[in-house]
């Protein structure tokens, strides 16, 4: 058999039928869709889309919140043999269009808080059809006559699925025929999603992510992370990521993972106070975050403790310090006298404040956090260690679809990228193509299931990043002495000295940063100058 997302899909409800996979909030609370009602719900928008005449290899865009409806639509989509466009709901209507035009998407899935940007763009253009993921229709048909948007034909979420559903049982359809049709023509070479970069280094690129792309850096996450069957995960990072669309909403159905959607019922800034509260209600196992997001965490968890008076802020404070020196870089124990001295402050604090800390923030089941899109400085690293809930840094690109390698629990060392993925091959190479060393910085290099087709509709572009089924991915890094990847930067970032010496602007301000709490973000610059400003 194919390795497919449909075949993922299909095996989840299988072998899961009734257990949740999407959870969304809702005024009664968390509302659970499980593996099969998914599935059920992803054929009926299948058979929607083909009895609109929808061809396979067509384009589909999603702009929106993260919600079960916005996951079973894409899954249906993939269903009918449609390439799925997932869109950043932060970006501007320029870059909105911009996509939506060079992917040539042939229709929309949208969602309340995004409609009203996405038809002042698209009022004008070409004929469309318009798929509302929420409930308030009446509302968002308001919105398209104020606007005259004649082109765009709007229908609800609730009324394709039941127009597909009723289309497939309709007496003498040859409907379902021709969907298992089109899942067999599906291959491991089929392109599922186009991803765009962001698009801040040039012209954005739309990256063509097949089905074993996404089947093999599902698995091999899995692998990571010892098959970590029916976890519980609060989704707070965009649905549209390659980061979530992987390592939650796909290798969820490897695992039987229940993913509870952030409450977004209210834009950007209701969701972002929602999510403490959310957590109580979800008491996730697992959580996955971006640099951004935890250090705000961690501020916020700061904020709390000095609050509570200055014995309780001594006694944290104490604790994380004492924690540091007992947990070291997490790969290697430190020294016996460390450990010696680091004992008493550290498991007081672990007893008497750091357990409520934890419950508050987290809720009661968290086991720990695993956290892409960038790199993690080392200060949060040691922070969220020391508390007991530590944030494992991972490191990918949409390229690599995107994992490429992690800190995990069985083997983690702070200040590192983890190990490689199981089916990943990565080389350090120089600019002539030799492998280097441990300890000596070059560019990262892969090969494997997981990489890229290419960007679409760009082949010059892809011709610069794929040489040979290698994947050059313009990040510097080396391997330490004990195997672990560290990655340094961006190629393209380096500052140059006055000498000509090329330095990495990360490792700088990392090093600024995690030296003292006065300064909170850093950047610096060179360019041909005699210090580094």
């Amino acid at each position: 058999m194919h390795r497919t997302i449909l075949r993922m899909l299909e095996e989840a409800a299988r072998d899961w039928p009734d257990e949740p996979y999407l959870l969304k909030k809702t005024d009664q609370g968390y509302v659970p869709t499980s593996f099969r009602q998914a599935a059920e719900s992803a054929r009926f928008f299948s058979a929607w889309l083909t009895s609109l005449g929808f061809k396979p290899g067509e384009t589909f865009a999603l702009f929106g919140d993260g919600s079960p409806e916005w996951v079973c639509a894409e899954l249906g989509m993939l269903g009918a043999g449609l390439i799925s466009v997932p869109l950043s709901n932060r970006l501007t209507a320029p870059e909105f269009l911009f996509r939506m035009q060079h992917s040539d998407a042939a229709g929309l899935a949208i969602s309340h808080n995004h409609l009203e940007k996405a038809l002042n763009v698209l009022q004008a253009g070409r004929k469309m059809q318009l798929l509302y993921l929420d409930e308030d229709i009446d509302w968002a048909e308001t919105c398209l006559a104020e606007r005259r948007c004649e082109n765009l034909e709007l229908t609800s979420y609730k009324k394709a699925l039941a127009d597909g559903k009723s289309a497939l049982e309709a007496p003498g359809s040859s409907l379902a025929t021709r969907l298992d049709t089109i899942h067999a023509s599906i291959t491991e070479d089929t392109v599922a999603t186009i991803s765009y970069t962001s698009g801040t280094t040039g012209r954005p690129k739309g990256i063509m992510l097949t089905h074993l792309n996404y089947w093999a850096n599902c698995h091999d996450s899995n692998t990571l992370f010892d098959n970590p069957m029916h976890f519980r995960m609060l989704l707070m990072l965009p649905a549209d990521h390659s980061f979530t669309h992987t390592v939650a909403i796909f290798t969820a159905l490897t695992c039987s993972v229940a993913l509870y959607f952030v409450d977004a019922r209210g834009g950007n800034m209701a969701m972002l106070r929602n999510i403490l509260k959310n957590m109580q209600e979800a008491q996730p196992m697992l959580i996955f975050t971006v640099p951004a997001l935890s250090g705000n965490f961690m501020k916020k968890i700061c904020s709390a403790v000095e609050a509570k008076g200055p014995m309780t802020k001594r006694i944290f404070d104490a604790g994380i310090r004492a924690g540091m020196r007992w947990n070291g870089d997490g790969f290697r124990k430190p020294p016996v006298g460390d450990r010696i001295r680091a004992f008493f402050p550290y498991f007081f604090a672990r007893i008497f404040v750091f357990g409520k800390v934890k419950r508050q923030a987290f809720g009661r089941s968290i086991r720990f956090c695993v956290s892409g899109g960038a790199m993690l400085d080392l200060k949060q690293q040691q922070f969220f260690a020391a508390l007991g809930v530590p944030v494992y840094q991972g490191y990918g690109l949409t390229e690599a679809a995107p994992v490429i390698s992690s800190n995990i629990p069985r083997m983690h060392k702070l200040g590192t990228a983890g190990v490689i993925a199981p089916t990943v091959s990565c080389s350090i190479l120089d600019e002539s193509g030799q492998e280097l060393p441990a300890g000596v910085i070059g560019e990262i290099t892969i090969i494997g299931e997981n990489v890229m087709a290419g960007y679409f509709r760009e082949p010059d572009e892809t011709a610069k990043v794929l040489r040979d089924g290698r994947l050059w991915t313009g990040d510097l890094g080396y391997f330490d002495e004990d195997g672990f990847l560290v990655v340094v930067g961006r190629k393209r970032a380096l500052l140059i000295g006055e000498d000509g010496e090329k330095y990495s602007p990360e490792k700088i301000e990392e090093a600024i940063a995690s030296s003292t709490e006065v300064i909170d973000q850093i950047m610096t610059w060179c360019i041909y100058r005699k210090y580094v400003c």
